[in-house]
């Protein structure tokens, strides 16, 4: 962006990391942005020379928005409920609120308002799951240029197994060039896949770092070097990791924890 294109002020807020395109829109609506002294509209046009202010309301107001991490249980979905199943958000109440959480925030009701997930993870997939009132949060892990890890511990069998037979020593049949393919080489939807880091974490597990979350992504690129995904857990996103929280509970972020 040179200093005479100009774009929609919300997106410049955004780009400037102050917060969401949605909270922006918020805030400018209650006339808490100004632009070179004035009270910006709706819509407004601006460029990288306008001076953006944003009144302390707005940071206050951002200041009590919360981060959620959630240990997910296989058989609830990260958004919406469909198809009958629960959605996580529903995980998050007094009872099942970490005890260890050293976090100083007192758990209401009211702060499931507006809580969205910052990433999703499939409905026969457990672990880390991210939710957010926090826009800046949202644009940091699924942002179109965020490029924040995600590491997963994945098990697979190899090939075509008879009825009820399993295998032991997936990593002694699986070809060592069929690995080399999920790190760099495999495409979907059309497009190629970013390098992601996979190695075997034991006979049977596979561990994938990966700094893009395209949909059921893991197990489509295991498909496609005749692998079958048997179990796969998120335990880190970014520098946040899972930990000893328990399944099926959670806990706030911390004021002193960032994903990148």
């Amino acid at each position: 962006m040179n200093e005479t294109t100009t774009i929609r002020l919300n997106k410049r807020m955004a780009e400037l990391g102050i917060c969401s395109r949605r909270e922006a829109d918020d805030w400018i609506a209650k006339g808490w942005v100004k632009v070179n002294g004035e009270t910006a509209v709706l819509g407004k046009p601006v460029s990288p020379l306008d001076r953006i202010e944003v009144d302390p309301l707005a940071r206050g107001q951002q200041d009590k928005q919360v981060t959620i991490l959630i240990h997910k249980p296989m058989g609830y979905v990260s958004g919406q409920a469909e198809d009958g199943h629960e959605p996580a958000i529903n995980l998050i109440e007094a009872r099942t609120h970490w005890r260890d959480d050293r976090s100083p925030i007192r758990f209401a009701p009211r702060q499931r308002m507006g809580l969205a997930p910052a990433g999703r993870l499939d409905i026969d997939s457990v672990g880390l799951l991210v939710l957010t009132q926090d826009g800046r949060v949202a644009r940091q892990l699924i942002g179109e240029n965020s490029g924040v890890e995600k590491e997963y511990l994945v098990r697979v069998q190899y090939g075509r197994l008879p009825a009820g037979e399993v295998q032991t020593d997936v990593q002694s049949l699986f070809p060592a060039e069929q690995l080399a393919l999920l790190c760099h080489g495999l495409s979907l939807d059309g497009q190629a896949l970013k390098t992601a880091q996979v190695d075997w974490q034991n006979p049977e597990q596979l561990r994938f770092v990966l700094t893009e979350g395209k949909k059921r992504q893991i197990r489509r690129m295991c498909e496609q070097v005749g692998l079958t995904v048997v179990g796969l857990k998120r335990v880190r996103i970014g520098r946040v990791k899972l930990g000893q929280l328990p399944v099926g509970q959670w806990r706030y972020l911390g004021r002193d924890e960032t994903f990148a």
